[in-house]
């Protein structure tokens, strides 16, 4: 089973700020914004709270392309990954799932990715607080990378204008024309359970816990503490030189990091979808 680390959710660029941990430890990745057919305002965090609401809360622009812009209720976003059931309204059918395109997509298919493998979604992020009757991130809090989800891969689908998708897939902005009309566009779905697992589900995100931060204490986001296992292993996109003293440095650039096959990687990966406390899904 191979590991890929799926950098997803806001970035200095696109969003412009991080996505926040609330009080109670739910981890809210938000999408970057794009023109696709959903809006902030369409997605449910919990109680009738959308992310529109929720980031408004936090912030009252959004980084657009490098530029600074009024959130708006129109604003309209790229869920993908979708692994929450409950963030929209759902046909019948529906399953987990995710799409790439292009440069990211054909380095999926170079490294092999396939049936059974596992990503694990990460982002930046930081914890948020409630302070004097307004939630705000907490100024006592850093940076970080941290996983927020995952999904394991069932069934891998090219969509392209020749190819007909079920129903409830019709929503996905991979089911875009634009993108229909790329020879690389794809849809990875998820499995009905963990194989590893049956008691557990297909995909979904994770309540905040220690275990799924990946930048070492007291060093900026990109700077990692991973077990030392990982250095018997190849990462995509790093090298041995990117085993720094003390920590391991993440590139820059690159969507999904693919760790090859390795036992022990494998057992850690899943020790952390075990251990971590799902969300409601």
């Amino acid at each position: 089973m191979k590991i890929i680390l799926s950098r997803k959710g806001f970035d200095s660029s696109f969003g412009g700020y991080p996505s926040p941990i609330l009080p109670d430890g739910t981890m809210v990745s938000l999408p970057i914004p794009l023109k696709d057919n959903l809006r902030y305002s369409d997605l449910v965090v919990k109680d009738g709270l959308t992310y529109y609401d929720l980031m408004r809360l936090l912030r009252s622009k959004i980084r657009i392309g490098g530029q600074w812009q009024e959130l708006e209720k129109e604003t309209k976003c790229h869920l993908d990954p979708d692994i929450c059931r409950n963030i929209i309204p759902r046909k019948p059918g529906w399953k987990p799932c995710f799409g790439q395109i292009d440069s990211a997509q054909r380095h999926l298919e170079k490294q092999g990715v396939g049936e059974g493998d596992l990503f694990l979604f990460f982002g930046w992020f930081r914890k948020a607080r409630n302070h004097q009757g307004k939630l705000e991130f907490d100024p006592n809090e850093g940076n970080l990378h941290a996983i927020f989800g995952y999904m394991q891969i069932d069934e891998i689908m090219k969509i392209t204008d020749k190819r007909a998708v079920p129903d409830w897939l019709k929503y996905h902005p991979h089911n875009s024309e634009n993108r229909r009309k790329n020879k690389t566009n794809t849809i990875y779905m998820a499995k009905s359970h963990l194989s590893w697992n049956n008691q557990l589900p297909d995909a979904g995100n994770f309540k905040f816990n220690e275990i799924l931060v990946l930048t070492k204490e007291g060093l900026t986001r990109s700077k990692w503490c991973l077990p030392e296992f990982f250095k018997a292993t190849e990462i995509s996109y790093h090298s041995k030189d990117s085993w720094k003293d003390g920590y391991f440095q993440s590139v820059a650039r690159g969507q999904e990091f693919v760790i090859k096959d390795n036992k022990e990687v494998e057992e850690w990966a899943r020790r952390l979808v075990e251990g971590s406390v799902l969300a409601p899904n």
